[in-house]
C-alpha cells in the first residue's frame, strides 16, 4: 500500500491549504505553530532561523529541502547545532569561581528570596565545593559531561536523594548563570533521585490524648506548656515557626479563627502575609483553659518556643513511633480529610498557594482503618425491600 505523504505546505492530500502567512514583500512564509522555521515561496526551500547571543541567523536546511515534514525532522538538529557552538560574550565567566559568585551575588540582590532560602543554596555551593575539589578553578569549558557523571555517582552514593537532589540543582544554577542553555549544561543529562514520600505513622485519637497526658505530668517545670504547645500545633495545622507567632490579639474567639502570620517572605504572586485558620472545638477549649489566666493582648498564645523532647519521651513510653512538630501538621491535616473537609480548604488553612496539590500529593493519604470504613459505605445492588424472602 502506497503512503501518503505530506505536501509543501504540511498538509495532507486533499485537505484545504493552511491559512499562509507571508512577510510584508511576500518572499518569506512563517509557520506560528514552528517558531523557527521558514520557506522562501521563490524556490519552496525551508529555512531555520535562531537568534544566539543576540545575533540572529538565517541559514537553509541541509540536505536542501522543499517537504515539510522533512524540515520538521531536520530543524532540531540544525538549533542543537547553532545553540552549541557559543560565541564568547563580552563578560561571560571563563572559571567555575566567577559564575558561582555571579550567582551569589545575584541571590543576595533578588528581593523576592527568603533569608532561609538564600541561606540554604549557599549552603549548598558550600557543599558541592567540598565534594568536588578544586572545581573553582577549573574553566567552565573543561568541566565536561563524563567529569560530572563521576561526581554524581561519587555523591549519590554517599548522601540521601534529598540531598543530593538540592545540590544538583545549584549546580546546574551556576552554569545557567553562566549564560549557557539547558542543552550545553554537562549536568543536563543528569537525572534528580526519587525521593519516596513515606507518609508519617500517626497515633489514632486515644493514643493522642494519652500522649498529652504523659507530656503534661512528665514534671520538669514546662512539662504543661509543652503539652499544650503540642496540643495547638495538633489543633491549628501551623508549622512550629508560625505557632510562636501566634500572639492573643491574633485570637477571635467570637468570628472563630485565629490569625497566623505566614513565615515565608518571598514576595510571588501568590504570597499572602496571613492567613486564617478555623478554631475548631479541641482548640477552643485548649484557648479558654488558657485564657484564664488573663494574658495580655500581645503575649504569646504557646508559652514555650518547642516540645520536641517531651514529645519525643512521650512516644517512647506508650511505644508508637516518634513524632515530630511537623508530623502534628500531618495529624491535623489527615484528622481534616478524615472528616470530610475538602481539599482546596484544608490546602487554605494549611497555608498552601496550589489549590490543593501539594495535599493531594503530600498529605492525601488516609489510613487504612478509615478507607475500610469508607469502602463499607460503597454500594452497588440495593436489595428490593419488596422481595419475598
Amino acid at each position: 500500500m502506497q503512503a501518503i505523504s505530506d505536501t509543501a505546505d504540511g498538509t495532507k492530500p486533499g485537505k484545504t491549504s493552511r491559512k499562509e502567512h507571508l512577510s510584508p514583500d511576500g518572499k518569506w512564509k512563517s509557520f506560528p505553530k514552528v517558531p523557527h522555521l521558514l520557506q522562501y515561496v521563490g524556490t519552496g526551500n525551508y529555512f531555520a532561523r535562531v537568534k544566539v547571543n543576540g545575533k540572529l541567523i538565517r541559514q537553509k536546511l541541509r540536505p536542501e529541502t522543499t517537504v515539510y515534514s522533512d524540515a520538521l525532522v531536520r530543524l532540531p538538529d540544525f538549533l542543537k547545532k547553532q545553540r552549541k557552538s557559543k560565541r564568547h560574550v563580552k563578560g561571560a565567566p571563563v572559571y567555575f569561581r566567577d559564575a558561582r559568585t555571579l550567582y551569589e551575588t545575584d541571590l543576595d540582590n533578588d528581593h523576592t528570596v527568603a533569608d532561609s532560602h538564600r541561606n540554604f543554596r549557599k549552603w549548598c555551593v558550600k557543599s558541592l565545593l567540598k565534594n568536588w575539589s578544586g572545581l573553582d578553578d577549573l574553566k567552565l569549558a573543561a568541566i565536561k559531561k563524563e567529569s560530572c557523571r563521576e561526581w554524581a555517582k561519587r555523591l549519590s552514593e554517599k548522601v540521601g536523594p534529598q540531598y543530593f537532589n538540592n545540590v544538583l540543582g545549584t549546580f546546574r544554577a551556576i552554569f545557567k548563570r553562566a549564560g549557557y542553555q539547558p542543552e550545553d549544561n554537562p549536568l543536563h543529562e543528569i537525572k534528580r533521585l526519587g525521593i519516596p514520600l513515606a507518609p508519617p505513622q500517626l497515633p489514632e485519637s486515644d493514643q493522642f490524648n494519652q500522649l498529652l497526658e504523659i507530656m503534661e505530668n512528665g514534671g520538669a517545670k514546662h512539662s504543661k506548656n509543652c503539652a499544650d504547645l503540642g496540643s495547638f500545633l495538633a489543633y491549628s495545622g501551623c508549622r512550629l515557626g508560625e505557632a510562636r507567632m501566634v500572639k492573643w490579639l491574633d485570637v477571635d474567639m467570637f468570628k472563630g479563627y485565629i490569625t497566623v502570620h505566614n513565615l515565608k517572605t518571598r514576595r510571588t504572586k501568590n504570597y499572602r502575609p496571613t492567613r486564617q485558620v478555623p478554631i475548631i472545638a479541641d482548640m477552643r477549649r485548649l484557648l479558654e483553659r488558657l485564657k484564664q489566666s488573663n494574658p495580655r493582648p500581645e503575649d504569646p498564645v504557646c508559652k514555650v518556643s518547642e516540645c520536641e523532647k517531651s514529645l519525643a519521651r512521650a512516644c517512647e513510653r506508650i511505644r508508637i513511633p516518634k513524632l515530630t512538630h511537623h508530623d502534628l501538621r500531618h495529624l491535623f491535616t489527615t484528622r481534616c480529610i478524615e472528616s470530610g473537609v475538602d481539599i482546596p480548604t484544608v490546602s487554605r488553612w494549611l497555608g498552601h498557594s496550589d489549590g490543593g496539590a501539594l495535599v493531594m500529593k503530600v498529605y492525601g493519604h488516609l489510613r487504612d482503618k478509615h478507607s475500610l470504613h469508607m469502602a463499607a459505605k460503597v454500594v452497588f445492588n440495593q436489595p428490593n425491600p419488596k422481595a419475598i424472602p
